[in-house]
């Protein structure tokens, strides 16, 4: 079972290059016509819309399958699913003039991108015509985070993922971990609680890792900055990075936490054993990651974890729960990161009217979400997909449920830089727990200036 998260990670960065040297031949141009209302029941000509993706192997099998209840729904309509084809492919088959009619992105960090340029075309025309949708009964919230960027609704969600706390039941009875850690506070406590050292002073268990790059995706920059409430941007869409203060705070708890748990109060002995052990670890992706194996008792994680745990580890006692909040932050407990795979219409889509059809389809149809959440374990993205008792899910799988209708979760804003704000901040929080960055201050303001002059070459501002 591949999850999406680590797609996003590569195509975004994979992209980056291509979407800069699209957006001279697409900024500012709209798209082609107003949109067509289709009526299924009338005579059409056949049409075959083409659509891209990077789905590949048993999952490419599968996700073909949706297609089957389309075509009887539009039977004049063949739908040509290709994949395989990152985002850079895509960006290039749209700047050749020869793009597909619907297109499918792990890249989530792209999409401001994409709205930016006008690589893929703004749906508002069609999501407010005549067969269009209203988003707000049918989206959580969390949804408009990572598909729009500055009103041009140029995606819609297709699965997501989201991410929450996973506990080793078995571990945590041995301890004396009765119940979840509501706060950072109670995780840190037990945490401390359930680290094991070996004889020599290394780490033999860690009860939570609390280490930035600690695999790919649950010990991130997006994912602490949302727990902590950080601002990405200010209300001048300036990085925030130093001017709200969490994100001191985010960094300055980490600190304080591998002081008390790995290093006897003392952060750079922590640090040390913390960044061997984080050396050790094995491959996120196979059956002896960490958590499955025992090593760490407590982890962040996407939802994908669970159809990893079936899989290799169907004898680990586990739960989940959401991610612990500040101490002074209570109210945010239950919430957390969403942000996943979407779909559009390309600037050039042949038949952007069908095409239309087709992403209205993959992003509303309950059967098909349903099926598309039972088979690769991704969260469903309609209010009524999640309400489906057709979702056949594990009961750990409920936490990301929730996390994902949550009214405070989401992505970090999407930008025209891509993931270019994520990258600097992450080098920051590198700097950071190695103990390097001896300013913090000064450190959070350089970033804030690299994102402002990265926003300002891509907007043209000052």
């Amino acid at each position: 079972m591949n999850p999406l998260r680590p797609r996003v990670v590569q195509l975004a960065l994979a992209a980056s290059a291509a979407l800069l040297a699209l957006t001279a031949c697409t900024a500012g141009t709209p798209q082609s016509g107003a949109p067509t209302s289709i009526d299924p029941s009338a005579s059409h000509d056949p049409v075959t819309l083409t659509i891209w993706s990077a789905w590949t192997g048993r999952e490419f099998k599968e996700f073909n399958e949706i297609f089957k209840g389309f075509e009887q729904k539009y039977p004049w309509i063949t739908v040509d699913s290709k994949g395989g084809i990152a985002d850079d492919k895509i960006t290039a088959g749209i700047a050749s003039g020869k793009p597909p009619d619907v297109v499918l992105s792990f890249g989530v960090d792209n999409i401001g991108e994409f709205c930016n340029t006008g690589a893929w075309q703004d749906l508002n025309p069609w999501i407010k015509g005549p067969d269009g949708i209203d988003m707000t009964k049918t989206f959580p919230p969390a949804t408009v985070t990572y598909t729009s960027y500055a009103g041009s609704q140029c995606a819609l969600p297709f699965m997501t993922d989201t991410y929450g706390l996973y506990m080793n039941s078995d571990l945590l009875s041995q301890a004396g971990v009765g119940k979840p850690p509501k706060t950072l506070d109670e995780l840190q406590a037990d945490a401390k609680k359930l680290t094991v050292f070996n004889s020599d002073g290394s780490i033999k268990v860690a009860g939570f890792v609390p280490w930035f790059g600690y695999y790919c995706c649950g010990a991130s920059t997006v994912n602490a900055g949302n727990i902590f409430d950080a601002k990405w941007y200010d209300d001048s869409f300036q990085s925030a990075f130093a001017s709200d203060p969490n994100w001191a705070k985010l960094f300055d708890w980490q600190q304080q936490f591998i002081a008390d748990v790995y290093g006897n109060g003392d952060f750079a002995t922590g640090s040390k054993k913390l960044k061997t052990f984080v050396s050790g670890a094995a491959d996120e992706w196979g059956c002896s990651q960490d958590f499955m194996k025992g090593r760490v008792a407590m982890a962040i994680d996407g939802e994908w974890r669970n159809a990893f745990i079936k899989d290799c580890a169907p004898d680990l006692t586990y739960d989940t729960a959401p991610w612990p909040v500040p101490a002074d932050m209570t109210d945010r407990y239950g919430s957390g990161t969403a942000g996943g795979t979407t779909i559009g219409i390309p600037r050039g889509s042949p038949s952007p009217d069908e095409a239309w059809l087709l992403v209205k389809y993959m992003s509303t149809d309950t059967d098909t979400l349903v099926y598309m959440a039972n088979t690769i374990n991704n969260v469903p993205t309609t209010y009524a997909a999640l309400k489906s008792p057709d979702l056949d899910l594990p009961p750990q799988f409920q936490t990301f449920l929730d996390v994902f209708v949550n009214p405070l979760s989401g992505y970090r804003p999407t930008t025209p830089i891509g993931d270019k704000d994520q990258t600097v901040i992450g080098n920051v929080a590198d700097k950071w727990q190695n103990g390097n960055e001896p300013d913090l201050s000064t450190g959070l303001q350089d970033a804030a200036q690299q994102v402002d002059t990265a926003l300002n070459q891509a907007t043209g501002g000052p």
